[in-house]
Formats: structure tokens, sequence, C-alpha cells
């Protein structure tokens, strides 16, 4: 459950449901070892030298609970494409492509319920990462790496249907080139893996709209489900994942003012 990001209603009452689901592939071989990854974030994903990792999540959001007249209750369901190449041992380059189909119920002002709805591919991310530190012992490592990228305007940001332009908040994309960076550690073990980074993103302006820059804190538990034992000729693992999510995000801005209805000022943030 996520506390709370979507469209620009008030947020104190309103509930965010969210599933997410995470298919992995390696490409150019198969590896001797595979290990689990985190369903929420990319950074942690492990790429070998010179090979392409391909990755799709699937998600469903949903938000209702508007306590506004136009009870608005919105729906995503989306898949994300994430490719990612080891250049060697110790840096690697991913690329991110959502793809989203949006739906929003919403009361009109005259008392007619009416349902805007947009589809498409979303902002692209391009990110690299580079391990700075590494510890291999027996059964194990730990590992650190920072990463940098960028949010590129790739999803449409001006969509508009029969009663006029989407909220910005609605729109597929931001219309912003917007630079995020941080740093992601791995400690892994035989049986269980722990992934957990802290990030940043500055959000800039586009069309007299600037979203609110964000700070993340993700953490992330897998534990070896299946085999319980390990032998030779095992061909897949079976994980169970736990993660927590924490973001404070920043109010965003209209034409440079604060814009009141992004989030409650004295509760910025979602878990």
């Amino acid at each position: 459950m996520n506390y709370c990001m979507m469209p620009a209603y008030k947020k104190p009452s309103c509930l965010i449901l969210k599933t997410c689901f995470a298919l992995t592939i390696v490409l150019a071989g198969w590896p001797e070892t595979i290990w689990a990854a985190p369903e929420t974030f990319n950074t942690a994903l492990p790429v070998a030298k010179g090979e392409f990792l391909f990755r799709e999540q699937f998600l469903f959001k949903r938000a209702s609970k508007d306590p506004s007249p136009a009870n608005r209750e919105v729906e995503v369901l989306g898949g994300t494409s994430v490719l990612g190449y080891g250049i060697n041992g110790d840096l690697a380059v991913f690329g991110v492509l959502p793809y989203l189909d949006k739906e929003m119920d919403m009361t009109t002002t005259g008392g007619q319920r009416v349902t805007r709805e947009t589809s498409g591919i979303g902002d692209a991310r391009l990110f690299g990462r580079y391990t700075l530190f590494k510890n291999n012992f027996p059964g194990g490592s730990f590992r650190m790496a920072p990463f940098a990228g960028i949010e590129l305007p790739t999803g449409e940001d001006d969509d508009s249907d029969i009663l006029g332009a989407l909220p910005a908040t609605f729109q597929l994309g931001s219309g912003s080139w917007d630079p995020f960076g941080g740093v992601v550690a791995t400690y892994q073990t035989l049986d269980y893996q722990i992934d957990a980074q802290i990030s940043y993103k500055i959000n800039t302006e586009a069309n007299t709209f600037q979203f609110g820059d964000e700070a993340h804190f993700d953490a992330s538990l897998q534990y070896r489900l299946w085999p319980r034992q390990l032998g030779g000729g095992v061909p897949g693992f079976l994980y169970g994942i736990v993660e927590a999510n924490l973001i404070y995000k920043f109010e965003n801005e209209i034409s440079g003012a604060d814009d009141p209805n992004s989030f409650p000022v004295n509760n910025p943030k979602r878990l």
C-alpha cells in the first residue's frame, strides 16, 4: 500500500492500492548463478560483464476516497520494460521504459459522472551504476554502488479530451528533463539477499508545472524458498520477497507558486 502520490486532490483521505509483478530474463547465455532482485526498484539488478538483462514489471494502481466534490477514482494498469548491460564487472548501464493505461472516473460540476483516460508510453529513464566497494567472502558478498541518470520526456504531456486538457498529474509524461542519483547497497548470501537504496530526483519545470522533488529510501529482503538445499542440476530458484518504500515528496508548483493540493504540508510522506 502506498500513501499517496496520485492526482492533485487532497490526500489525507485518499487510498492507493498497488500490486507489482516482475519477470527477469538474462540474455546472451545462461549464467552460473541467478540471484533474486527487488520488485519495485531496478538499481540493484545484478548484471554480469558482457551480458544483457531484460526485465518486465507489471503493475496495477488504484486511488480512491477523494474527499472533494469531484469524487475522483483513478486506476493505472501498465508495464515497465528494463534493459541492462554489463560493460565490465563494475559498470552497468540501464534503460527503463514504461507503458501506462490510465483511467479516471469523476463527477463534473454539473453532477454528471464521466470517465477520462489516456494510454501510451511514459517517461523513459537512462542511468548508470558503478560498484565502488566490493567485499567477497565465503558464501556471500557485500557491494556498494552509486548511480546517476536522467528521466527523459518521452511520454505525452499535453493530452486532452472533450473536457479539455488532462491534469498534469494524470498525463503520461511530465514534459521535463529530470536528473536523479543515489547509492545502492547489496548484502548477499546463499540463502537470502538484502538490497537498500537512497536516491534523490530533481524535477524541473515544463508547461508552467513542476512536480516536487522526490527523496526515496527503499529496502528489499529476498529469501530463497526453493530448493531448500543447494545442489547440482537445479534449473532455477523460487524466492519470497518483502519490500518497504519510503518517499518524501516536495510540493508541486504551478507557474512558480506552490500547489496547495499536491500533498498535505504537515504529512508529505508516502510509505
